[in-house]
């Protein structure tokens, strides 16, 4: 998970955007299928954000709900969840309701419950469970993913971490929209997660804004005049890459 704390931050010291269009979507009902839609783009804007925000320490202010790396770098965020390192546990922002957070800064975590009781998926809806580097960052891609969001950041503050997310226009201005990107990001994507290769991509793609060619073995996106392409085996397993 090296690549993850490198890009995700985990080092010591933005309001839900409109979902009318994730609710036109088929609904997901694992973690995998989250992963499969959200991915992708996620973890390419994490790239961008990561450049925004450089090595510079983080300070939260839970009452503004905004995270400050340095002094020019202010951001509005949300609060999923944190973790505790000595028992290894993850505790949702919703339902930790002795950090007198406000519900303003929860939204997107209870959002998030609401979608897993509609349909009935287990990592959004336990309060606790026990903590792994693979379910944070889980949390992060599919939270950053469904709410358009500039990326998330770990904000490790020694005895546990809070996971959070960020928009901004500012790291709009940084955006990468080089289809040559594709092929580094999602290579990195599904050698991180056990997911539908396929399905991954071509949601990856859709993200992106590319018009897609779709075979029983093989997704085509355009966009642009540029185009890239993925050949799958099948089982959907990606078998060749090219832009």
């Amino acid at each position: 998970m090296g690549l993850l704390k490198k890009l995700f931050g985990q080092s010591e010291k933005s309001t839900p955007t409109d979902n009318q269009s994730q609710q036109a979507l088929t609904p997901c009902k694992t973690e995998e299928e989250l992963l499969e839609r959200y991915g992708g783009i996620a973890l390419d804007k994490q790239i961008d954000f990561g450049t925004v925000i450089g090595n510079n320490s983080w300070e939260v202010d839970l009452h503004k709900g905004t995270i400050s790396f340095g002094e020019d770098l202010t951001f509005p965020m949300q609060a999923l969840g944190t973790i505790s390192h000595s028992s290894q546990t993850w505790l949702w922002a919703w339902a930790n309701t002795k950090s007198g957070l406000s519900e303003s800064i929860v939204e997107q975590s209870l959002h998030l419950k609401k979608y897993g009781v509609e349909n009935d998926i287990d990592l959004l809806t336990s309060e606790k469970f026990d903590f792994s580097s693979e379910e944070l960052h889980l949390i992060g891609m599919i939270a950053s993913g469904m709410f358009n969001s500039s990326g998330y950041y770990i904000a490790d503050y020694g005895q546990g971490a809070m996971l959070v997310t960020i928009k901004d226009s500012k790291f709009e201005g940084v955006n990468n929209e080089s289809h040559q990107r594709i092929l580094t990001v999602f290579p990195q994507l599904i050698s991180l997660f056990e997911m539908n290769h396929k399905s991954a991509f071509k949601n990856y793609l859709m993200a992106k804004g590319y018009k897609l060619t779709e075979t029983e073995n093989s997704i085509v996106g355009t966009k642009n005049s540029e185009s890239v392409s993925g050949q799958f085996d099948e089982y959907s397993r990606l078998t060749n890459l090219k832009g």
